[in-house]
């Protein structure tokens, strides 16, 4: 039931803005000073319990004379669910603090007592669904594919125009207290009748705890780490307008870099990211089509299990930045499924803008988009060793039955959307995916703020 309870609300507003008065888009409202827009979050897992919260973005846009454009947005959004799992999060972004520059700033904590694990490499790490359904005769346990994470994170992001038009440099510091651990079964398992509880780790071990015991996992790496990171790179941006391009592209070329000396890690590493955004106006204000292609590898050092999944960004446009698989990068494909040194997708998706309307002395749009995803890992972790060198007392279990090397391919998701604006850059998003390989789950429900890209 994730979000169920928004997604209706979602579509209520959605019907009764269709429905109301005409359309009027003569003249769109300037507006100025501030404004602002609230989603809540109410849902209910059955194993983290009932959420509860919601998220607020303030935008100010001073004397209006930039509109849609803005001189400062802050977003804040507290949500937690009642056994744990939780989203703190603050994020600021402006053009007019620092002079000729854009400052983007995201300090967020991320408690998880339960976030997906499916091993590395994509299809070679096999994923078993009856292992989770507790209505198989194969059931394991719920968590099987799941362990803790509790993560802060801080980024701090710069930007600012180059000689050439649309040229603009890019740097930023990002900074990530992670803790990992196994799943908090006794607190889960609080207020369950027997039947419904969830079998101990050391009754029925999860992945990540098998992958412990096979040293899959460094021992270093079990409980976490703190690093901190320097980035700096290129971008080159036409688009007409951020929040929401009906042409023009945005491309980027990132270097990332860990040192030793700012991480408790047992050495650094460093990262290359480019990517490619491209907008098409098909039919002017009420078609167009997007595409993305990202492309992110490792380029020295060794990455750290927990942070394989982070993905490299210029400015973070959402609380989650990982994958492959989910909200931000594979919409129906399971949350980082497809982990690895290094890994492609792409995203493409047509934009229909169904209605404008003036409302409350706001401006409102309505758009509904319909999307593929694809994406790869290009390159793998090494983990063949591992599971060749496994010990003895370990051959009981069949091997197949957790990892397939070379199964690695495309995976694939497809589904529909739904998007309300308000004011051009408060926008309520909505899409839902489906997986087109069992490997990657089913599906995917995702209430949020803003379009993917």
């Amino acid at each position: 039931m994730h979000r169920i309870l928004i997604f209706l609300v979602f579509l209520l507003l959605c019907h009764g803005f269709i429905k109301s008065q005409p359309s009027d888009t003569t003249q769109t409202l300037t507006k100025k000073g501030w404004n602002f827009g609230v989603l809540p979050a109410v849902s209910f897992n059955s194993d983290l319990g009932f959420q509860y919260g919601g998220l607020v973005n303030f935008f100010h846009y001073g004397d209006g004379y930039r509109y849609p454009s803005y001189d400062h947005s802050f977003y804040l959004e507290i949500s937690r669910y009642t056994k744990g799992s939780g989203l703190f999060r603050f994020a600021y972004d402006s053009d007019q603090l620092l002079r000729n520059m854009r400052l983007s700033f995201d300090a967020s904590y991320m408690p998880e007592q339960a976030i997906d694990f499916f091993g590395f490499n994509g299809y070679d790490a096999v994923y078993q669904s009856n292992w989770v359904d507790d209505a198989h005769p194969d059931y394991r346990s719920r968590m099987f594919y799941k362990h803790k994470r509790n993560m802060v994170r801080l980024h701090a992001d710069l930007s600012g125009a180059m000689g050439m038009q649309g040229l603009q440099w890019a740097a930023g510091l990002e900074f990530y207290s992670i803790v990992v651990g196994s799943v908090d079964i006794d607190r889960l398992n609080k207020g369950k009748d027997e039947a419904d509880q969830l079998p101990s780790v050391e009754d029925e071990p999860g992945l990540f705890e098998l992958y412990q015991a096979w040293d899959i996992i460094p021992q270093d790496e079990l409980s976490g780490g703190t690093f901190a990171a320097i980035k700096a790179g290129l971008v080159y941006d036409t688009r007409d307008f951020e929040a929401s391009p009906s042409k023009g592209i945005w491309t980027s070329l990132l270097f990332y870099a860990v040192p030793e000396a700012m991480s408790n890690l047992s050495e650094g590493f460093s990262r290359i990211s480019f990517t490619h955004r491209q907008y098409v106006s098909l039919i002017p204000r009420k078609f167009v089509f997007a595409g993305r292609f990202s492309w992110q590898s490792h380029l020295s050092g060794h990455v750290p299990f927990y942070a394989q999944p982070l993905m490299m960004t210029t400015r973070l446009l959402g609380a989650y930045s990982e994958g492959l698989g989910g909200q931000r990068s594979l919409r129906g494909v399971m949350r980082n499924r497809v982990v690895g040194d290094a890994i492609a997708y792409a995203n493409l998706e047509l934009r229909w803008k169904i209605v404008e309307k003036k409302l409350f002395n706001q401006n409102f749009y309505l758009v509904t988009n319909a999307f593929v995803d694809v994406g790869q890992v290009t390159r793998k972790i090494a983990v063949a060793k591992a599971f060749d060198q496994l010990p003895d007392e370990f051959l009981t279990f069949n091997k197949s039955d957790y990892y397939k090397p070379g199964s690695e391919k495309a995976h694939w998701s497809a589904g529909l959307g739904l998007k309300l604006a308000m004011n051009e850059n408060f926008i309520l998003s909505a899409d839902y995916g489906r997986a087109l390989e069992p490997q990657d789950g089913e599906s995917g429900l995702y209430i949020g703020l803003n379009y993917l890209f």
